[in-house]
């Protein structure tokens, strides 16, 4: 290191004179960096001051993994630090929750003030058994910021640290291959879920990372549209359940390729009607008025609802019949009229009895020079008709259709639905980007 710097030793603090700082690591051993924001009580105010790889900022601190040899960083903007938020706390956490810092060289915290200039170093050393230490505390003193080097292994496990400091979890996070942590997206509202969800929901968003790593595509982003077979056939897979969770899957889809974590979506059967648009932190509440697990009745004799809550379908008006024709050109006319500058991914459920060939084909076939990719899932072993043939359909600018069908949805494991699902989208993409569709 360049400069002149501190050297800290444990126990010892300093005043900072800046507003911006970062700090990183040097350690010989896979490890995460974290960061808490604690009030004068020693606890977050709530989940979202918890900045890890899971979730990539808080207020005033951002998490940047390590990538193409550049160690994880913690940036920090001091004058972006909440009143009520009374010490930054950064934790070093060893990726082998099994492993002990003992068995390696002492780590070495640095921080750096914005201009890329090491302020303080402090190597952490005497550490035994800890897997977890926290490094350095960066605290309030009469409205000045100071840092002090802390240099305490924690006993008791990851998920016992953050507890300890507020954060409701119940164990500690699973880890997660290196590379997908460097494209893991953080996703607004993930914090208003309830923690069995959030937990789902965050090793699903590292699946559906790695799935798209696989492909060369962890950067990839674009909008997700979800489209849901409502046809008489499906009240079955409506009240076992099996489309609520189908659904809550395919969030983990919108939360790692949108920005915002947001997804739109359609319903169909003999008609087709746009759903309320759809956000990660709402999936409880939308799940409950749009899907209706055990509510739902499809058929002739079903009674029209007359307390139907702001924005839900009265079933009776999609019928129950089969035509999917008409909701692939209601997608068509949505992106059409609210152009993006990514591509949409339309992810297609269905439980088959398709007869409408003809049409079908005619809409996907003009659909092929628009942004958009259709991917369409088969539930069980019914007539998917022409959507099973458009592999091989010739004379198509580019294949902008995938398909496949599983018998029982409920049994396949994420991985293998997330690498199905996502395994023709990049393609696409590529092919869709030579041929300046997008």
């Amino acid at each position: 290191m360049t400069g002149t710097h501190q050297v800290l030793s444990k126990g010892q603090n300093a005043p900072l004179t800046v507003s911006d700082v970062a700090v990183t690591l040097t350690l010989d051993a896979a490890a995460d960096l974290s960061a808490l924001l604690v009030t004068d009580a020693g606890t977050v105010r709530g989940d979202h001051d918890f900045v890890f790889y899971n979730q990539l900022a808080g207020p005033g601190v951002r998490l940047h993994l390590a990538q193409a040899g550049q160690p994880a960083t913690l940036a920090i903007a001091l004058s972006g630090i909440p009143a009520e938020i009374s010490q930054v706390r950064t934790v070093i956490t060893l990726d082998d929750a099994a492993g002990r810092f003992g068995n390696h060289a002492a780590p070495v915290a640095w921080l750096w003030d914005g201009a890329g200039n090491v302020l303080f170093e402090y190597r952490i050393d005497g550490l035994d058994t800890e897997s977890i230490v926290i490094a350095l505390d960066l605290y309030r003193r009469q409205g000045h910021w100071k840092v002090r080097a802390v240099g305490q292994g924690y006993a008791g496990g990851f998920a016992a640290l953050v507890t300890d400091h507020g954060v409701s979890v119940d164990d500690e996070p699973a880890r997660i291959p290196t590379s997908a942590t460097s494209v893991a997206q953080s996703t607004p509202g993930m914090d208003r879920l309830p923690i069995d969800m959030r937990k789902r929901l965050d090793l699903r968003k590292q699946k559906v990372a790695v799935s798209l790593e696989k492909r060369g595509a962890g950067q990839l982003k674009a909008r997700v549209i979800l489209v849901l077979d409502a046809s008489g056939s499906m009240s079955g897979l409506y009240s076992k359940g099996v489309v609520a969770g189908v659904v809550e899957r395919m969030a983990a889809v919108a939360a790692q390729l949108d920005d915002d974590g947001t997804m739109q979506a359609f319903i169909f059967a003999s008609n087709s009607a746009r759903l309320p648009d759809f956000e990660i932190g709402n999936l409880p509440e939308w799940i409950g008025l749009h899907v209706r697990v055990g509510q739902m009745k499809i058929g002739r004799g079903t009674k029209r609802s007359k307390n139907l809550a702001n924005g839900q379908l009265d079933m009776r008006n999609l019928g129950i019949g089969n035509e999917e024709q008409k909701v692939i050109a209601d997608v068509r006319a949505l992106v059409a009229k609210d152009p993006q500058p990514v591509p949409t991914l339309v992810l297609f459920f269905s439980d088959g009895g398709v007869y409408r060939n003809k049409e079908i084909e005619d809409q996907l076939r003009s659909a092929v020079t628009e942004p958009i990719f259709w991917q369409f899932v088969g539930l069980g072993r019914a007539n998917f008709g022409i959507l099973e043939k458009f592999d091989t359909l010739p004379g198509r600018l580019v294949d902008n259709v995938g398909f496949f069908a599983v018998d029982n949805i409920d049994k396949l494991p994420d991985e293998e639905l997330y690498d199905r699902l996502l395994s023709e989208f990049p393609s696409w993409v590529a092919e869709a980007k030579r041929h300046r569709i997008l």
